[in-house]
């Protein structure tokens, strides 16, 4: 599947969360102003790579279920994206691409594939207990992705701060 992708393309891997849609946002304003291709990747992160009992337990019926949803949902996020851009030449010659396994571990392979241009994903900005036990994706390709990154962060509402 990851044959026939565009070379220093802006690469934008997904999850459908808000902060992916910032990221989209953030990317499809780049790559139409510098002409750039779009390259958008989904991964379906492959409980089987995970050591332990799952690995063992996992059905390959499984995975394809999961491959399939996925599918859906990156044409699904896609399609948004376009309804929400109509005039964009980068999201209507976007290439989705869909990898199974672990994100950090694909996001990486695919940028040492078709050496980007750059990287634009979104952070979810988990803090305390839930990124010690979630972490982050987008903190490891930061730390060991050889491209620029930018890191979108969703847009929340700004508190005003109150006068006592």
């Amino acid at each position: 599947m990851t044959e026939k992708l565009p070379q220093h393309a802006i690469l934008v891997p997904v999850d459908f969360s808000p902060s992916s849609e910032a990221a989209m946002d953030c990317a499809i304003m780049l790559a139409d102003s510098l002409e750039a291709p779009m390259v958008v990747l989904h991964v379906v992160h492959d409980p089987g790579d995970e050591p332990g009992f799952y690995a063992r337990a996992l059905k390959k019926k499984q995975i394809r279920k999961m491959e399939d949803i996925g599918r859906d949902l990156l044409s699904d996020f896609l399609h948004d994206m376009a309804k929400r851009y109509p005039d964009s030449k980068a999201i209507k010659s976007a290439v989705p691409t869909l990898l199974v396994g672990l994100p950090v571990t694909k996001i990486l392979a695919l940028v040492e594939h078709t050496q980007p241009r750059m990287v634009v994903m979104g952070s979810r900005g988990l803090s305390g207990l839930s990124h010690i036990l979630v972490g982050s994706v987008a903190e490891r390709v930061v730390h060991l992705c050889p491209v620029p990154i930018t890191i979108v962060k969703e847009v929340k509402e700004v508190k005003k701060l109150k006068k006592k």
